[in-house]
């Protein structure tokens, strides 16, 4: 079924690299796939810190290696799936069946909304474990880094969230339109069933119902 329901169908048209520039979406994208680099980077080359009563280097974050790893486990994977939804996008246009369309906005909402979610506790568990934190060789500029940088990904997550659903609702809307009876349509070659309800094979005329008729000797 091609409609341009969830997008427009180009089938096979040659790709508007400026168009694709243009939009909202690419834009925070980057962004987001910017600011998970600096997230998992950061605690990967300075997040880990070795004090003298230590043998082995624990999180810069109050010692909690818990929140580091955390931290790096949804940098990495939000990192992954900005890469996935850039190339989705670009292809986004040629696709020609609607309901291809629609499953991509719809796992597209379904990521983003998880990702903004999961960056919020990301931020909130990194906040307060830096508030506890009292080590003297810890990176100060590192660690704060690594919580603005969590913060912001929560607002680019919630604006691809805000495009996604948007985008859901405005192609369950065009798709509603472009949806017409098969016994209203003319255009199509096919005729419509016809009704195989027939008439009784008696006809009224014998007698109206309720009279009484006499028999005949």
């Amino acid at each position: 079924m091609q409609t341009t329901a969830y997008g427009a169908s180009l089938a096979g048209g040659a790709f508007d690299f400026e168009s694709f520039v243009k939009k909202p979406q690419t834009a925070l994208r980057v962004l987001s796939w910017v600011f998970s680099i600096v997230v998992f980077a950061s605690i990967t080359a300075e997040g880990y810190i070795n004090p003298q009563e230590h043998n082995d280097p624990h999180c810069m974050f109050n010692n909690n290696d818990t929140a580091c790893s955390y931290a790096v486990g949804i940098g990495i994977l939000a990192f992954l799936g900005c890469v996935v939804f850039l190339l989705l996008d670009a292809y986004f246009p040629n696709i020609s069946n609607a309901k291809d369309r629609k499953y991509i906005v719809i796992v597209d909402l379904a990521f983003s909304a998880t990702w903004m979610f999961l960056w919020f506790i990301c931020f909130c568990v990194l906040a307060n474990q830096w508030s506890k934190t009292t080590a003297q060789y810890v990176r100060p500029d590192a660690a704060r880094a690594v919580i603005a940088f969590s913060f912001f990904s929560i607002v680019t997550w919630f604006l691809l969230s805000y495009f996604a659903l948007a985008r859901y609702r405005q192609g369950l809307s065009e798709f509603n339109q472009d949806y017409t009876d098969p016994v209203h349509d003319h255009t199509s070659p096919y005729p419509p069933a016809q009704s195989s309800y027939q008439q009784a094979p008696f006809p009224s005329s014998q007698g109206q119902q309720g009279e009484y008729q006499p028999p005949t000797y």
